[in-house]
């Protein structure tokens, strides 16, 4: 953890724009501005790229990935630009469960893999791209979504350990495991081989 310089009121308001932004359901944007429907009645039902990807609209898929991983850096940034390190911790974290359980959507959010991507990328970027890489990677390997999400979140502690400082460990470590308790489902359909592929309908 950074050093706590920021007063409680300072974090608090960090908490409290972090998780606005991070509540903004772009996937479920995209695809209305996009005429492609209600995601909540596509797939499986979540608010995120891979559910996008759902429709048929690689290019939709897309765009919501660079905005669910963009609200994540934008709350980082913005923290740490105006008020420090503990802040821009604060806001990340904050982005991530507003995005996983937005008040709007009744506390039903998505399952926070592009949001974690952007808020390591902001954080300490060889990291981000790292975990990027990884999730590329096995994406291509496997062609399942959640294989590549729950490898890149586990290896994102591997790569603060190599590539960081360490005063970011304890919100990549809160992160993850955040991450694998979303894909707790994913997890079950993997070991039973019945997850699907990339893209399948």
């Amino acid at each position: 953890m950074p050093p706590i310089e920021s007063s409680l009121l300072v974090l608090i308001l960090w908490a409290v724009i972090g998780y606005g932004l991070g509540s903004v359901a772009f996937g479920m944007v995209t695809a209305k501005v996009m005429g492609l429907g209600n995601l909540r009645e596509i797939g499986s039902g979540n608010i995120g790229a891979t559910n996008v990807l759902r429709t048929g609209n690689k290019k939709a898929a897309a765009l919501t990935v660079l905005l669910d991983g963009g609200k994540g850096a934008v709350a980082v940034l913005l923290a740490r630009l105006i008020s420090g390190e503990d802040a821009a911790q604060i806001a990340g974290l904050m982005a991530f469960i507003g995005h996983c359980f937005p008040i709007w959507l009744g506390f039903r959010g998505g399952k926070g893999v592009a949001t974690f991507l952007g808020i390591l990328l902001a954080l300490i970027w060889p990291v981000g791209v790292a975990c990027c890489l990884t999730w590329l990677v096995t994406a291509l390997l496997s062609r399942i979504s959640s294989m590549a999400a729950i490898t890149a979140a586990s290896s994102s502690t591997l790569w603060m350990l190599v590539l960081g400082d360490g005063r970011s460990l304890l919100l990549g470590l809160a992160l993850t495991l955040l991450v694998l308790l979303r894909h707790a489902s994913n997890i079950q359909r993997l070991r039973a081989g019945t997850e699907p592929k990339i893209g399948q309908k």
